[in-house]
């Protein structure tokens, strides 16, 4: 098989990737981003009395929490809408989730959003198109207490994050994008989610015939993530060919495919996550695939190690709509933190 990456823009982009991941490997503070209580602080005093109630809820500790990446107008969430705030709010709002995400990860989570306007001039007549329908919601009162979280949640974008003690968890993450890649008007060829599915494909097509026979283990792939919108999830039937059965540069392409989705986040956080996993017996990470190798065509990926799973799906509107999610099989919603915070409060 061929193992060169013939697309130009593909090489440029693992290029750009291989820098980030340099650099993730290199910082190791696994923290909360500086000033960001006093950031949420300052868009929580932004807000009227009426909003406060909305938006301030209690923290949810253990319990299992919703989240949906359907559109706002299907499902209930908790917060305010973005599209109810004034335009001081909206710049601290933003302001604080410059905190929470890399550059690279604020301007997917704006170009998601600003998919709707897309969508809606497709859509005219879909009462579900409203742009900045996106809520917001925290739990607990940033600034004040030690452990709260926060939640941004609407159409294609969820994130969770929780906050225990200075600790982060950010996991599940979710992102979508309809249409996956603009095909006519003056965004022709736009991709908000791009590098997810290029590397993944360089890494298919750089196996070995009998590689791809272990990776490809269904013809047909999933119509959507297999976990959906689970508040709790365990590791899925073990499929796919394991990191132990590549060589290094398809070890090398597999690390940057994980690399392209942590770098969403802060590069501490992201960092201490990509060498936790590499930790925990990386070379039992398995790779596994469903669904047409011809770009273009329905197809399904995830990725499975000790602690997470990753999803990608590109299936719906004629293999032109992605979904993919992270999940933490003990960190998601940070139980992971909050068992070890609640252990050391009872043992002291």
């Amino acid at each position: 098989m061929n193992s060169s990456i013939n697309d130009h823009q593909s090489l440029a982009m693992l290029r750009r990737l291989s820098v980030v991941a340099f650099w993730l490997c290199v910082s190791t503070v696994y923290g909360q981003p500086p000033g960001g209580a006093d950031r949420a602080n300052a868009f929580v005093q932004s807000l009227s009395a009426s909003q406060r109630s909305s938006v301030l809820l209690p923290f949810y500790g253990l319990a299992p929490h919703e989240w949906s990446f359907y559109p706002s107008s299907l499902v209930f969430h908790d917060g305010v809408a973005v599209k109810d705030l004034d335009s001081i709010q909206k710049f601290y709002l933003y302001d604080f989730m410059k905190g929470y995400l890399s550059t690279a990860g604020y301007d997917r989570t704006r170009a998601i959003m600003d998919l709707e306007y897309v969508l809606k001039e497709l859509q005219p007549e879909s009462l579900n198109r409203i742009p900045e329908n996106y809520y917001i919601a925290f739990y607990g009162t940033p600034h004040q207490d030690s452990i709260w979280g926060w939640t941004f949640q609407g159409h294609h974008v969820v994130l969770n994050y929780t906050i225990v003690k200075d600790k982060v968890a950010f996991t599940p993450f979710f992102f979508g994008s309809n249409p996956a890649e603009i095909k006519e008007g003056p965004s022709q060829g736009y991709r908000v989610i791009a590098a997810e599915e290029d590397i993944a494909y360089s890494l298919l097509n750089s196996f070995a015939s009998e590689q791809r026979d272990m990776a490809i283990f269904h013809d047909h792939p999933f119509i959507e993530i297999v976990t959906f919108t689970s508040t709790q999830v365990a590791a899925l039937p073990e499929v796919g060919i394991p990191v132990s059965k590549m060589n290094g540069v398809q070890k090398n392409l597999l690390t940057l495919l994980l690399t392209a989705y942590l770098s969403s986040m802060p590069d501490d956080l992201a960092s201490a996550r990509l060498q936790q996993l590499q930790s925990e017996d990386f070379e039992s990470v398995r790779f596994g695939w469903a669904g047409s190798v011809q770009r273009g065509q329905p197809h399904y990926y995830r990725i499975q190690g000790k602690s997470f799973l990753v999803e990608f799906d590109n299936t719906q509107n004629n293999a032109n709509h992605i979904h993919e999610v992270w999940r933490d099989f003990d960190g998601d919603f940070g139980r992971d933190l909050l068992m070890e915070h609640y252990q050391q409060e009872h043992r002291h």
